[in-house]
C-alpha cells in the first residue's frame, strides 16, 4: 500500500490538530482530492493569522460536533467571512461537566474509581460504539450536506480526534477508502502537536498530578481499538458498510456517487 504523504502542514497557533485528508487511498485505486476534506480541533481559539489561513481555504461549511457544555468552556467558533458554520452535537466521550469537575477538584478517588483498570479505555470503546449505533441521523446529514454543495468542508469537535474522528471515518467509509488509510490517519491525532491541551479550568494542584494525567491517558489517545470497535460496531449492526450506509444513513447509491464525484480525484 503507498503511505499517505501529507502536503505541507500549515503551524496554526490556535487550533489544534488541524488536518487535510485529501491523498487517502480507496480500494478501487482512488485517492481522496486534496483540498477538499478537512479535520481540526475546535476553531475558538484561532490567531488573525490562522483565520486568514483558514479563510483562504475556500470552505463552503464547517461542521462543528461540540455540546453546549463544549461551547461554553471553549467559546464559539470564529466567523470566517462566506462560510456556513453548522453545529451537531454529538455526545463528548470524555463526557462534558461532571468529568471536569472531578479532574478540577482533584479528586483522584473518585477518577481511580471512574477511570482506573482499563475502565477509561473502556469508557472509549462504548462511547464510540454508541455514536456509531445512536448517531446515525447526524451522520447522515453530513454525508448528505456534503453531496449537495458543502465542499469543501471542516469537520470539528474539541480536540478533532473522537466525534470529528469519526464523522471523518464515516465520510471516508462511503468514498471506499481503505480501512488501514482511515485508521492511519485517525493515529495521526497521536502527534505531540496535536494533542488537545488539557486546561480546563481549576487550580488544584493536585488536579494535573502524574497520576491524574496517567488516568485520564486514555480519553486523550487516539487508539486503534476504539475506531476498531465503531468498524465492528458497523458489522455487528448492519451486516457491513453499504447496508449502513442505505439502512441506517439511508445514502441511496446515487448519493454515494455524488460524494465520490465531490471528494475524489
Amino acid at each position: 500500500m503507498t503511505q499517505h504523504v501529507p502536503s505541507t502542514e500549515p503551524e496554526l497557533a490556535g487550533v489544534r490538530n488541524f488536518r487535510d485528508v485529501g491523498g487517502l487511498p480507496t480500494v478501487d485505486g482512488r485517492r481522496v482530492r486534496q483540498g477538499v476534506l478537512f479535520r481540526s480541533g475546535h476553531l475558538a481559539h484561532a490567531t488573525a493569522q490562522d483565520a486568514t489561513f483558514l479563510a483562504s481555504l475556500g470552505l463552503h461549511t464547517i461542521f462543528d460536533f461540540r455540546n453546549a457544555a463544549d461551547q461554553r468552556l471553549e467559546g464559539p467558533d470564529i466567523e470566517l467571512p462566506g462560510v456556513r458554520n453548522v453545529n451537531l452535537p454529538l455526545s463528548d466521550p470524555a463526557d462534558g461537566a461532571e468529568f471536569w469537575k472531578m479532574v478540577r477538584d482533584g479528586d483522584v478517588e473518585q477518577l481511580r474509581e471512574v477511570l482506573a483498570d482499563g475502565r477509561a479505555a473502556d469508557r472509549m470503546v462504548t462511547s464510540y460504539r454508541m455514536i456509531v449505533k445512536e448517531r446515525t441521523a447526524e451522520h447522515s446529514q453530513v454525508l448528505h450536506a456534503i453531496a449537495e454543495d458543502s465542499v469543501p468542508a471542516l469537520m470539528h469537535c474539541a480536540a478533532g480526534k473522537d466525534r470529528a474522528g469519526l464523522s471523518i471515518a464515516v465520510t471516508l467509509l462511503a468514498l471506499g477508502v481503505e480501512r488501514e488509510a482511515i485508521l492511519a490517519d485517525y493515529l495521526e491525532s497521536n502527534a505531540k502537536h496535536r494533542r488537545y491541551k488539557v486546561h480546563r479550568g481549576g487550580s488544584s494542584a493536585s488536579a494535573y498530578s502524574p497520576e491524574v494525567m496517567e488516568l485520564l491517558s486514555p480519553l486523550f489517545d487516539a487508539r486503534a481499538e476504539y475506531l476498531t470497535a465503531a468498524f465492528e460496531t458497523v458489522e455487528e449492526t448492519w451486516g457491513d458498510v453499504d447496508t449502513y450506509l442505505a439502512q441506517g444513513l439511508g445514502v441511496a447509491p446515487g448519493t454515494r456517487e455524488r460524494l465520490r464525484e465531490r471528494l475524489l480525484d
